[in-house]
């Protein structure tokens, strides 16, 4: 649905973003499916472009997370040795660190005085370029930590040392070799991980830290709805609810694809 955004709001003959205040905090009616916000905009089409941002955050930050993850698991399970024990300190240096505080910190930085460009910091996306690399910096840990373990086991198989007897390179065996067999690992950890991205996202844009409005998230819905929790809880328990249910189905399919894809798994 939230895919299908645009055809609905065109279909229903609104705007996501008209400000209507003879209109606020209206009950479900024909017209708005869900009511209005306390701007007088439709609840409906708020959800579903915030759903947009909130999922393509988590999936985007899943992603880049994932892929530096596997590029660090890969090396150092690929290598050992000095490299792999430098590697997985570092990496447990970073699973030790308070994740929730770290991640206030890091989001309530001053783009300005880091040096990036005016036209970037007063962007309206500049908000979301900031969480994908935020919880990238953090979120790959999981990954390279699974990643390294599967490739342990792996190269020590028969076709690996074949690969080896007849003169590949170690960057053929890692990314010709050793990489396809782990996708099925790597798909199921950024299944598992979109969800608790869409959670920190949520948290962060509750705390005003997130995604910033006018560009709508399930987050920033509910810190808005915050003041307004006695007089039309409504429009709290909507983009909450949607969080909940997006959360737990991301779960169900990691578990679900872990089940589909590990050929050791019992039936």
């Amino acid at each position: 649905m939230v895919m299908l955004a645009p055809a609905i709001e065109k279909l229903l003959g609104l705007n996501a973003n008209m400000v209507d205040l003879f209109n606020r905090m209206q009950p479900a009616s024909d017209t708005h499916v869900f009511g209005t916000d306390e701007l007088g905009r439709d609840v409906l089409l708020r959800l579903l472009y915030g759903g947009q941002v909130s999922l393509f955050t988590g999936l985007t930050a899943a992603c880049v997370a994932a892929t530096i993850g596997t590029v660090i698991g890969l090396t150092a399970g690929y290598f050992g040795g000095r490299l792999d024990a430098i590697l997985m300190r570092i990496t447990d240096g970073v699973i030790s660190l308070p994740l929730l505080p770290l991640l206030i910190v890091l989001a309530a930085l001053d783009l300005e005085k880091i040096g990036l460009p005016d036209e970037l910091v007063n962007s309206e996306e500049v908000s979301f370029y900031r969480i994908v690399i935020i919880v990238a910096l953090v979120g790959w840990t999981t990954v390279a930590r699974l990643v390294r373990g599967a490739t342990l086991s792996i190269k020590e198989r028969e076709f690996i040392m074949a690969a080896e007897g007849v003169g590949a390179g170690h960057l053929h065996i890692m990314f010709n070799h050793i990489l396809p067999n782990l996708i099925s690992t790597i798909i199921v950890a950024v299944t598992l991980s979109v969800g608790n991205v869409i959670l920190l996202e949520s948290v962060l844009s509750f705390l005003g830290l997130g995604i910033q409005p006018p560009m709508p998230s399930w987050g920033n819905m509910l810190t808005n709805a915050q003041a307004l929790i006695w007089e039309a809880p409504q429009l709290a328990f909507y983009p909450g609810m949607l969080i909940f249910i997006t959360v737990i189905c991301f779960n169900f399919l990691g578990d679900g694809l872990q089940d589909a894809l590990d050929p050791r798994a019992e039936y």
